[in-house]
């Protein structure tokens, strides 16, 4: 089941970006008492009680404005707001109720989701409470009180959150058809590609940067197996600014990475890979799918003999920490190699999905440790005892050993290439997990 996202949205300064980083436990947003200085919306993972959820920083929403960054930013909240599975409305206590909080209230009734109206910078709840109040006229429920930058309030606004999220399973828990992800910068020929895929024009294409305004999901069936294809795009063609286009793509791309089991992410040969890339490649490592390259418009390339490995090496090092991923070279246009997707697909969903027998890791562990000593450190030396494979999607394994502060992350690299030597796990990322065992 898919992380549920929560979108926090307001007006420019009620402090959304320090109620932000409260929650992700860490500096991430840009704070600064200017107006429309979170210019990059930013995600983060949460965890609270049994929950894991997603929140999404957005730009402050001036509701009528004619600046274009305010405006873009307008735009990539209203993306939010449609993306996400609750809304956290953030008010300011200090500002009290303005006529701009009202035309926000308007603009997130109309997305009929569930809505926590919080209201910020309630440093005292006894003296303040009466003020808080006066947020009952917006007729979006109970008004909150917390203070972000003092972290109070929190555990009352994250239950109310939480509340709304879907009980137990639901639908796409049983739906076993695998769900691919096609992700990428703005045009780069998501919509081309899975036109090509299912052998006719049902996404939109155009020339303009962000027409695919939704993710879309195609159920498509290929050599008797049924694949569901999630083509995220959701940009607006309104915004000009080519930068704030590029950024509207991370909401939607969080969304449909969670939903997926395996990510094709698309490069455009005749630009290389972009740090845009290089973030969107991030965001589907972090969350352990199966990852494919592939890299369109291959067929407008000047080619000689050396061009693919040049290419090959380029994507490899500037992506240097998914060397797993598989890299295919395509043309969405002219279908050049499009069904040789389906196989990539097909492998790295196996993969993906594959369980190796406790006996044959302990050998592939035992000959590692032979080969290459562990890290030691002030004459204690680290001990593997044990491995096993706890789950799939992607594989993960843990390792029993006699003590955490040993361990060093070129090992565990050397152990996980003992393993995939073994059993190639072309595509999928390998999660390794420590456990100490004290020595009897």
């Amino acid at each position: 089941m898919s992380r549920p996202i929560v979108a926090i949205v307001g007006r420019p300064n009620v402090g959304k970006s320090t109620l932000f980083n409260a929650l992700a436990g860490q500096q991430i947003s840009i704070v600064k008492d200017t107006p429309g200085v979170t210019r990059d919306r930013i995600y983060a993972d949460v965890s609270w009680l049994n929950y894991q959820f997603t929140i999404i920083d957005t730009g402050g929403i001036e509701p009528q404005t004619n600046d274009l960054i305010l405006k873009s930013m307008r735009e990539q909240a209203e993306i939010a707001i449609e993306t996400a599975d609750v809304i956290i409305f953030l008010t300011d206590l200090r500002q009290g109720l303005v006529d701009a909080d009202f035309q926000v209230a308007n603009m997130i009734r109309r997305a009929k989701k569930p809505v926590v109206l919080v209201v910020n910078k309630v440093d005292n709840f006894n003296k303040m409470m009466a003020d808080v109040y006066e947020f009952y006229n917006l007729g979006l429920g109970d008004p909150m009180p917390v203070s972000a930058a003092s972290k109070l309030g929190m555990g009352d606004m994250l239950d109310a959150v939480t509340s709304h999220f879907p009980q137990g399973s639901d639908s796409e828990e049983e739906d076993e058809r695998p769900h691919i992800a096609v992700v990428g910068k703005p045009n780069v020929g998501k919509s081309s590609l899975i036109n090509k895929l299912i052998g006719e024009n049902r996404v939109i294409v155009s020339d303009i940067a962000g027409t695919t305004r939704d993710a879309i999901d195609t159920p498509v069936r290929h050599n008797g197996r049924e694949y569901v294809f999630i083509d995220t795009a959701g940009l607006r063609r309104k915004s000009k600014i080519k930068e704030d286009i590029e950024r509207y793509s991370i909401i939607r791309t969080v969304s449909a990475v969670e939903r997926a089991d395996v990510v094709v992410l698309m490069i455009d040969a005749s630009e290389g890979v972009t740090e845009q890339d290089a973030k969107i490649a991030g965001i589907a490592h972090e969350r352990g799918k199966g990852m494919i390259i592939a890299v369109n418009k291959w067929d407008v390339i000047e080619k000689d003999d050396k061009t693919m490995n040049k290419f090959t090496k380029e994507i490899r090092e500037k992506l240097s920490f998914m060397a797993y991923a598989e890299l295919i070279f395509i043309s969405a246009l002219t279908g050049q190699r499009v069904n040789k997707l389906y196989e990539t697909i097909d492998a790295v969903i196996e993969n993906h999905a594959m369980r190796i027998g406790t006996g044959v890791l302990n050998e592939i562990l035992s000959e590692a440790v032979a080969l290459k000593q562990p890290p030691s450190d002030k004459g204690k030396r680290l001990r593997l005892y044990y491995i096993t494979q706890v789950s799939v999607k992607p594989p993960t394994f843990v390792i029993f050993i006699n003590d955490k502060d040993l361990t060093h992350f070129s090992y565990t690299r050397y152990i996980e290439n003992q393993i995939r030597e073994t059993f190639g796990f072309r595509g999928t990322p390998l999660h390794f997990i420590y456990r100490e065992r004290k020595d009897k």
